[in-house]
């Protein structure tokens, strides 16, 4: 009886060992990693196959909770691109944010204005990376921001590479088509915001800076390829971008806000707000979700958070 005991004890002990050690491998396998990048799924992507092929192989868009700014990593392959740097007081976070990326070199800079909230951290990402083209447009400004970004620039025996709208490079096996500005002479400094469009395979992304509606209508006169599957709306939400028609060309599946929480402005407003709501776009806002990552595989895109609400900003207390 006492060795039929023991049998049975042993027994059970080996089925708790092996249900431990199975659990052991179920965590520290391939599970976690899904988990881990978990959110808004489009269409027909399942799996981890999907996920494992948008993160490893594919486009990945990464839009950096800078707060009332806009900073932009994207990466496809071994390729990688900055639109925008975030105010100047952003330049660490930036910096730390593209080092655990596991980045080096950054293939194209994009300033898209002169406005600091947009070339702020710039100088910096500048003078720490390898940096192969430096893209912005033909404006000057007579701030401390601007001069240091030039410097910079100076500083590295490199010149500005002046958009040309039309005209096309390559991130890898992206393509990127400048689509703005149309004009060398604006009265409002937002509309000379360099706006592009990248296309990875079946997936399209727009990238608008602080344009207006007069880039707006100029790109819509031009005829060019707006629809884009992921948009980038324009200056932080303001009244003044997203007009109806440029939004109905678009026709986006998804639309982010780069934004502060309780910022000066009330971004996002309420107008376009109300616009994105109208055609069913679900947003995403980084002053409701913080750093906002969207991977595709060339035919399906994931977010990193699930979508944001449809509330207006609310401007900050005094």
């Amino acid at each position: 009886m006492k060795r039929y005991l023991n049998d049975v004890s042993h027994k059970f002990l080996a089925v708790i060992i092996i249900f431990i050690l199975s659990m052991s491998f179920i965590s520290c396998g391939s599970i976690d990693d899904v988990k881990s990048f978990t959110g808004k799924l489009d269409s027909s992507v399942s799996g981890e196959n999907s996920l494992a092929a948008s993160s490893k192989d594919g486009l990945a868009v990464h839009y950096i909770d800078v707060g009332q700014a806009d900073s932009i990593l994207i990466t496809q392959g071994n390729s990688s691109m900055l639109i925008d740097g975030g105010n100047n007081d952003d330049y660490k976070l930036v910096r730390e944010y593209i080092e655990k990326q596991g980045i080096k070199k950054l293939d194209y800079i994009v300033g898209t204005h002169a406005h600091e909230d947009h070339i702020g951290g710039l100088d910096y990402i500048i003078n720490s990376f390898n940096v192969g083209k430096i893209y912005f447009p033909k404006q000057t400004a007579s701030t401390k921001t601007y001069k240091d970004f030039v410097n910079s620039v100076k500083n590295k025996n490199m010149k500005f590479t002046l958009p040309v709208a039309g005209q096309s490079f390559k991130l890898g096996e992206a393509e990127c088509t400048i689509l703005a500005p149309n004009s060398g002479n604006y009265d409002d400094a937002n509309e000379y915001s360099i706006v592009i469009k990248i296309t990875y395979k079946n997936n399209s992304f727009l990238f608008t800076g602080d344009a207006s509606s007069i880039s707006e209508k100029e790109m819509l006169s031009k005829g060019y390829d707006l629809k884009s599957d992921v948009l980038k709306v324009g200056h932080h939400g303001s009244r003044s971008s997203t007009t109806t028609e440029f939004l109905k060309t678009v026709n986006p599946k998804y639309a982010v806000v780069s934004c502060g929480k309780d910022n000066d402005y009330g971004h996002p407003t309420e107008t376009v707000i109300n616009r994105l709501k109208k055609a069913s776009i679900p947003v995403y806002r980084t002053d409701e979700s913080g750093t906002i990552v969207a991977k595709s595989n060339g035919t399906d895109i994931i977010f990193n958070v699930q979508p944001g609400s449809y509330k207006p900003g609310t401007k900050k207390k005094s």
